[in-house]
């Protein structure tokens, strides 16, 4: 092994025992936040979070790892902080708010020790993938509901407008809909908040990996929000057109209780068009700046 590798691999060892014994010393912690995950569908995410960022970070470890300096100061500070969010989560005891602190301090920690052993400049190179982790936090429950509440009255709107494109008369009374031989409510179940969770972490991802520019990942991620509402509207009213004019089954079948993935395939390929639009804006602006060189 060359020297120019061998302080590398020592310090990745190195980040590896301390990464182990930061998984012991929170093993109920995370215990518990595979259990949220597991039982909770909108925070099922957690889980997966920390793979997609260490995937991310090997992907691209040649670039991040081209210049390590240990930081040891700047990077015990953020453990610090990490271990007083730990602190804290056990103070108000065991509820969804002590565990997004609890979360939280074991993001800050690992993070903290990535800076200590890698340095500053590597972490600037992998700063994505560590703000990433963020995500692996779960959301306090009053922000859940927020959003639930946000996305079930856009989704409504959304409906309404739907129904009343494809020529459908409805009498509406709040989140409640009466058809012709059916009447429907949106409830909470239908805001979609799950798969607008998957749809915005999924646009993240596609935006670090393919735009290059601040501006098309922007735009990329904005149009999340109606792509998500217009998605779950079409699902509500697809579902009740043909509950209407096929099978009133169809309201309460295998396609409403497990065409999610059906309909999150949709509103990718809703989005596709803009995401291949960016790109190409992206390449003619290249383009021209290497012929104006």
């Amino acid at each position: 092994m060359s020297m120019e590798r061998r302080p590398l691999a020592y310090r990745t060892t190195a980040f590896v025992v301390f990464t182990l014994g930061l998984v012991a010393t929170c093993a109920g912690i995370l215990s518990d936040l595979m259990r949220l995950a597991w039982t909770d569908a909108t925070r099922s995410h957690i889980l997966v979070i920390p793979l997609v960022s260490i995937a991310l970070i090997y992907a691209d470890r040649v670039t991040i790892f081209r210049s390590v300096k240990t930081a040891l100061a700047i990077g015990s500070l953020v453990v610090f902080v990490g271990v007083a969010f730990l602190i804290a989560s056990q103070s108000i005891g065991h509820s969804q708010d002590s565990l997004t602190l609890a979360g939280t301090g074991v993001c800050l920690a690992w993070i903290g020790g990535f800076i200590a052993t890698y340095g500053q400049s590597a972490t600037r190179a992998a700063a994505f993938p560590l703000v990433f982790l963020i995500f692996m936090i779960p959301p306090p429950d009053v922000l859940i509901s927020g959003a639930t509440s946000f996305l079930k009255g856009g989704s409504t709107e959304t409906v309404a407008g739907l129904f009343s494109l494809t020529g459908t008369p409805y009498f509406r009374e709040g989140f409640s809909f009466a058809l012709p031989s059916l009447v429907i409510e949106i409830a909470d179940e239908c805001s979609g908040i799950r798969s607008s969770i998957a749809l915005f972490l999924t646009g993240l991802l596609a935006g670090h990996q393919f735009l290059r520019t601040p501006w098309a990942k922007t735009v990329l991620v904005l149009a999340i929000l109606p792509v998500a509402l217009l998605k779950n509207a079409i699902r509500i009213v697809s579902l009740s057109l043909l509950a209407m004019h096929v099978s009133p089954s169809f309201i309460t079948g295998q396609l409403h209780q497990e065409g999610g993935i059906l309909f999150f395939v949709l509103a990718l390929a809703l989005m596709a068009p803009l995401f291949a639009l960016l790109r190409w804006s992206e390449s003619r602006r290249i383009e021209r700046s290497a012929v104006e060189s």
